[in-house]
């Protein structure tokens, strides 16, 4: 039994989901969206607001900002709640709305930025306006999820060796591509502690991680529209991209056998069983994939069937033909 005292206390999850008889791979999917902030941005979250307090540039009354599609806003939300401490998210038209009234709720400020930069670059754009929020308010602490190393040593530390403990077997574990600090945070440990596990990273069509050229896409989560300094050409053994219809499409064929997860882990699982099948027809294979989140906040838009026809076709959303 735990008891807590915070809301930022619980994120540690032992759930993992066996994925055979939904996908036909052997795959599991461990869950990490099962805390108060709802995805696995709960861990980057408390780690950079620790670090920031021991190393003394946070403090009791500082406020704290920072640029986010929606998970990583809410997760500070939570933290900052907990630690009695102000918290401004600075995000984009793309978040999604039941991330905007979640951050409200837990009595953070959201600015939303409503114009990309010159290159249609909202990240762009979002970053640039927590800088000039800064240079405003000279006291206000910016946690730089992009480049701050308490966002990847959260998975080194903590989400890494729990897999490692759970699957001593493991062959092959597969992450979602965004800012890096999950990825990250995982190939480190598994390079230093199990060298033979390979990592292999999942990305949407149309983000620029690895080098790829941008593209439109619509899901917040994974993907970027910018480099990301986490995220180094070697950080993967293999990477899979997987285009956003897809994304809804498995999103939408778990739901159907009662998993309602999020965006971010429909292109994580699209991309495994893709990898699953072209490298491991036998099944022979240990896999494991993170699941970031749970899928209740996307319920306006992967599972809506009006937005997924705007922004991918009438391809049959409501008929159930994404089911497959």
């Amino acid at each position: 039994m735990a008891i807590i005292s915070t809301a930022d206390e619980i994120f540690d999850s032992d759930v993992y989901i066996d994925l055979r008889p939904a996908l036909g791979v052997n795959l599991h999917l461990k869950c990490e969206g099962f805390n108060f902030a709802g995805s696995v941005k709960l861990r980057a979250a408390v780690s950079m607001v620790s670090a920031g307090m021991h190393q003394g540039f946070i403090g009791r009354g500082s406020t704290l900002i920072e640029s986010s599609s929606g998970n990583l806003g809410v997760a500070l939300s939570v933290v900052a709640a907990a630690n009695s401490l102000r918290f401004v998210c600075v995000t984009d038209p793309k978040c999604n709305p039941s991330a905007l009234k979640l951050m409200r709720a837990y009595g953070s400020e959201v600015v939303v930025v409503d114009r990309p930069d010159a290159g249609g670059n909202y990240l762009t754009a979002r970053k640039a306006k927590v800088q000039e929020l800064c240079a405003r308010n000279s006291d206000w602490v910016w946690l730089n999820q992009y480049e701050n190393p308490a966002n990847w040593l959260a998975h080194y530390e903590n989400t890494a060796p729990l897999i490692a403990k759970q699957f001593p077997g493991l062959d092959v574990l597969f992450v979602g591509a965004g800012t890096g600090g999950t990825l990250s945070g995982c190939v480190r440990y598994f390079r230093e502690n199990h060298p033979d596990v390979r990592i292999v990273a999942i990305d949407s069509v149309g983000s620029v991680n690895f080098g790829m050229p941008p593209g439109s896409r619509h899901i917040p989560g994974l993907g970027a529209s910018e480099p990301m300094p986490l995220i180094t050409p070697d950080l993967a053994t293999d990477v899979v991209r997987v285009r956003e219809a897809d994304t809804v499409r498995m999103c939408r064929s778990l739901a159907a056998r009662g998993f309602l997860l999020g965006g971010s882990t429909g292109t994580v699982v699209s991309g495994a069983r893709e990898w699953l099948r072209r490298n491991d027809p036998g099944q022979c294979l240990t896999a494991v994939a993170i699941s970031a989140d749970l899928g209740e906040r996307y319920i306006d838009t992967v599972y809506d069937d009006t937005w997924t026809t705007d922004h991918y076709g009438d391809t049959g959303w409501e008929s159930g033909n994404s089911h497959g």
